[in-house]
């Protein structure tokens, strides 16, 4: 690494750390006018994000405001609604003290300090400044390194930044593995990283040897349970837009469709009938494009392993990165495209003539970020989840909890640790510091 820019990384840090004990970011007034000002600027970039989310990823602008800006800017009003409140200590009931003296118990909310963020490339913008929003309600500075896989995006989040807030409070460093390396030799008072299960490792590895405080943000294999009474229409429909949104590049999309053999034959029509509806005629560019060329080849692989499994889509551009919704059948969990997580447009179908044994396989697996049942059977639905474990889950539905600040989001066991959105956020970013008070 060029030596100017290990010192200039170094030199930010230290500028935060001396910030952080001004006590300036403790201070509820403070954190509401920076994140008013980050607000503002913010929706001013409105079409520069959205010209670099086309340019990266290949989102529309229907979908860059919607799944990217819209999200961030929902999470910065629900914050500044409500961080009054949330940073109150909480009075809490106290054990009798020996001598028979009052005794007063409350829990104070603390911000941990100096935070490093480390984006993902799918969704750049909501997935790198919501947590950046959590740090600074809680009243931590960040240092934030977006994906180097979204190059327009990171330029553009750097630009905002830059004009919303001084570095010695929050600032940007964009690189790769190098400088990513060097950030997590650092002493950070928290981490929080979105990504791979593989990354997250080697993240949680750095954390581990300063004992630092973290959350990971991962992904896995999410199952779809389509049952025998499932409104057909209805699950196609929201299967689709959950798997296809993001040329199929999200962490909770549905990962593989287990469904019921008796109505296999009929799903597989309808959902045949509403791409061709849907996409026109399934023209190459209408879902996005893949993060790079050997994304591509990765996805192409699972095709190439099993051609004869490909029962719709399959054709692609390495030129564009554009890849066409696919589905492939009578997929077993020896086939490739069931080893790993997918991340592209590519959709497996299972059957099971027994739930329990297909709850079974599933449960037998990394626990997922997500799991989706589909049934008008709401004791099916309750069976469903009693039996299985996921980071989250819906029932009749996809990926729309990951959009509301009213829910805790996040992983379980290899799936990730620590949930964020709303005040799930504000807790995530802030210690619980147990105070006793005797009388």
């Amino acid at each position: 690494m060029d030596t100017n820019l290990e010192q200039k990384i170094k030199g930010i840090f230290q500028q935060q750390k001396a910030f952080f004990k001004t006590n300036k970011t403790k201070d509820i007034e403070f954190r509401k006018a920076q994140l008013r000002k980050f607000r503002e600027i913010f929706l001013q970039h409105t079409d520069d994000l959205c010209e670099a989310l086309s340019i990266d990823l290949g989102k529309s602008r229907k979908e860059a405001e919607y799944v990217e800006i819209q999200i961030v800017i929902s999470e910065l009003n629900y914050f500044l609604e409500n961080i009054d409140e949330w940073a109150k200590p909480t009075s809490v009931p106290s054990k009798p003290h020996p001598s028979g003296a009052e005794v007063v118990s409350k829990v104070m909310y603390e911000p941990y300090g100096v935070t490093y963020i480390i984006g993902p490339f799918n969704y750049p913008v909501q997935l790198t400044f919501s947590p950046l929003i959590g740090a600074l309600v809680a009243g931590n500075t960040a240092i934030l390194k977006p994906s180097e896989n979204t190059p327009h995006v990171a330029q553009v989040l750097e630009n905002i930044v830059k004009e919303s807030f001084d570095e010695s409070y929050v600032a940007v460093i964009q690189g790769a593995i190098e400088e990513n390396t060097l950030l997590l030799s650092l002493p950070f008072d928290y981490i929080f990283f979105t990504g791979s299960p593989n990354v997250g490792k080697i993240v949680m590895k750095a954390a581990a040897e300063q004992l630092i405080p973290l959350a990971l943000e991962l992904g896995g294999k999410s199952p779809t349970i389509v049952h025998k009474d499932a409104d057909l229409d209805k699950a196609v429909a929201r299967i689709s837009y959950g798997k296809w949104i993001n040329c199929g590049q999200t962490c909770v999309a549905p990962d593989y469709i287990y469904i019921h053999e008796s109505i296999k034959g009929a799903f597989i029509e309808k959902f045949k009938a509403h791409l061709n509806t849907t996409y026109e005629g399934q023209s190459l560019g209408k879902i996005g494009k893949i993060v790079s060329q050997n994304q591509i080849k990765h996805l192409a692989g699972y095709l190439e392993a099993a051609p004869e499994k490909v029962i719709y889509g399959g054709s692609y551009d390495l030129e564009t990165r554009h890849f066409e919704a696919t589905l492939m059948d009578n997929i077993t969990w020896n086939d490739q495209v069931m080893q790993q997580e997918i991340f592209g447009p590519i959709l497996p179908i299972m059957t099971y003539s027994d739930i329990n044994e297909a709850l079974e396989e599933i449960n037998s697996r990394p626990k997922p970020l997500a799991l989706y049942v589909f049934t008008e059977n709401q004791e099916f639905a309750d069976n469903v989840l009693h039996h299985t474990t996921s980071g989250d889950a819906e029932i009749n539905s996809t990926i729309i909890h990951v959009g509301s600040h009213y829910l805790p989001f996040g992983g379980v066991g290899t799936s990730g640790m620590g949930k964020y959105h709303g005040k799930f956020s504000f807790e995530s970013f802030s210690h619980s510091r147990s105070v006793l008070q005797v009388k």
